[in-house]
């Protein structure tokens, strides 16, 4: 039966590059996003790149909806191998850390730290049982290098890669990899670009570079088939936590 990849918090910019580098390896793909129309253009997308997809809307800052989305997936695809998650909404702010009060962590709390633990809960006995599987966190490269003015939801961040760091020495003897990809680039053709653009205009903030989604998926294709780092840091040559 062919592979499984989900895309958690598919949208135009490395969502679908995701979708199209795995799907071109045989992959079926499941999209998640909360809007429907959007979901069904990327689906007709890639079935024109003859890539088997199918959408799913979720709210994925409801944690408690998890187990529902996961079964309503292993109902259309028989089962899971890989998940991407890398959601991003245009409502979070890089905001300076002088700024940042209780509320705003504990909004963006849901999608950033509980929702992928408890996607992680969900798919881990399959993963176990087979012997095999992967999750793929994306996070920004302020949850690994905090900067001034950038701090906003990256202590979030943070926490879930220092969660993830954890999970991969753990079930690694499993044959489950856990890895992350950090982004210090506005992502081209995403709404997180348009966000990033911005910066260069913000007090004390210093314009991101750009990075096409294909080259970041074409990152996660590695780091899955290799194994061989927890962590990649793009765009850099610098690799934090790998190890053999």
């Amino acid at each position: 039966m062919p592979k499984v990849i989900a895309v958690l918090g598919a949208g135009t910019g490395l969502g679908t590059s995701v979708a199209r580098r795995f799907g071109r390896e045989g992959f079926r793909v499941a999209l998640v996003a909360r809007r429907r129309q959007q979901l069904d253009a990327l689906v007709e997308q890639l079935a024109a790149d003859g890539i088997d997809a199918a959408g799913f809307t979720a709210d994925l800052s409801r944690p408690a909806d998890v187990p529902a989305l996961i079964a309503s997936i292993r109902d259309r695809f028989g089962r899971i191998d890989v998940i991407e998650y890398g959601p991003f909404s245009t409502e979070q702010n890089l905001l300076p850390a002088v700024e940042v009060d209780a509320e705003v962590l504990e909004k963006g709390m849901p999608m950033f730290v509980l929702t992928p633990v408890e996607v992680v809960r969900a798919v881990l006995p399959e993963w176990t049982e087979r012997g095999d599987g992967a999750f793929l966190l994306t996070s920004g490269v302020t949850a690994v290098h905090p900067a001034p003015g950038l701090s906003g939801l990256a202590p979030l961040g943070a926490a879930a890669r220092n969660y993830l760091f954890s999970l991969h020495d753990e079930v690694a003897d499993a044959g489950i990899y856990a890895g992350t990809l950090s982004v210090g680039a506005g992502i081209e053709r995403s709404e997180l670009s348009a966000l990033l653009a911005r910066l260069g205009t913000d007090a004390g903030a210093t314009p991101y570079p750009s990075v096409d989604p294909d080259e970041l998926a074409e990152q996660y294709w590695d780091m899955y088939t290799k194994r061989d780092r927890i962590e990649q840091i793009y765009p850099s040559s610098e690799m934090s936590g790998a190890r053999e």
